[in-house]
């Protein structure tokens, strides 16, 4: 049973201005626990140059976003593996390794903690194409996305939304047409039983971590940690890391995890603490 790491340090599908991203990606290769029965695979990203994209068909930076996925695929294909850890990077990040392993695994169910649906299209007026992966997946989402799957798409029954908060009209539409079984979870969360019946139905499930999912008064490396920053206009995320500790344990417990996914990490502190060092001569000479 082989397990990579897939470090795809995605900026551009979060917008421009992103390159936190790019920088959070490469510091959680650190943060998670050492195994060297893992190794790293790095999907080819070109790094941060501070210009901006354009908006090209609907998307932000369409060409290098739909690049950053043939890459990715590349390396799936190279290294062949049975299991994936992504380490973006955005949470477009999860397009090509969920994927290459339905491609894998028939009986295959998707667990997706965030505090959104990622359901969008360009039509909806949002263009950063981190808010479209999931509609993809689900094979009636965003054509461009779509185009760049090579496995069937996953059925609307297979998706369990946890953490899920306050909706857009568009994205509750979509998930009804589509039949996505979702609740929003601003009161409360799935129950333990809830997720467990869930896992049980399947004989692999593929886990989708966006960090916003937690409360950014408490965690400050997410999004609406930064008050500049107003994305599609969506709340975050309600979680406290007690409760997203046992939604996890309580997966990892239950079900044979072939693939997860962690994304949206955004030190925002310590990239500051970053470029201020990279003034200091001593230590760029």
């Amino acid at each position: 049973m082989k397990t990579i790491r897939l470090l795809y340090p995605d900026y551009v599908s979060g917008g421009a201005g992103m390159e936190t991203y790019y920088f959070g990606a490469n510091l959680m290769v650190h943060i998670l626990p050492e195994n060297p029965d893992q190794p790293l695979v790095r999907v080819d990203i070109v790094p941060p140059d501070g210009r901006e994209r354009n908006v090209d068909d609907g998307i932000y930076g369409r060409n290098e976003v739909l690049a950053g996925i043939r890459s990715a695929r590349k390396a799936l294909e190279k290294e062949k593996p049975d299991r994936i850890i992504t380490i973006g990077g955005n949470c477009l990040v999860s397009l090509a390794p969920f994927d290459y392993l339905h491609g894998l695994y028939e009986n295959l169910g998707i667990i997706w903690i965030d505090a959104h649906p990622d359901v969008s299209v360009r039509e909806n007026g949002y263009p950063n194409a981190h808010a479209m992966v999931l509609g993809a997946l689900l094979g009636s989402g965003e054509s461009a996305l779509r185009s760049m799957m090579r496995s069937p798409a996953f059925s609307p029954e297979d998706v369990l939304y946890v953490g899920l908060q306050g909706l857009h009209d568009y994205q509750e539409k979509f998930l009804r047409e589509a039949g996505v079984n979702f609740r929003v979870q601003t009161d409360s969360f799935l129950s333990e039983e809830e997720i467990r019946s869930f896992v049980e139905r399947y004989d692999h499930v593929l886990v989708h971590l966006d960090v916003d999912v937690l409360d950014a008064a408490l965690f400050h490396s997410t999004y609406f940690a930064n008050k500049d920053l107003v994305g599609d206009g969506s709340s975050g995320g309600r979680m406290t890391m007690e409760d997203l500790s046992s939604v996890l344990k309580n997966i990892s417990d239950h079900a044979d995890i072939a693939g997860l996914t962690i994304a949206e990490y955004l030190p925002f502190d310590e990239y500051k603490l970053h470029k201020m060092f990279a003034g200091i001569s001593l230590l760029t000479e």
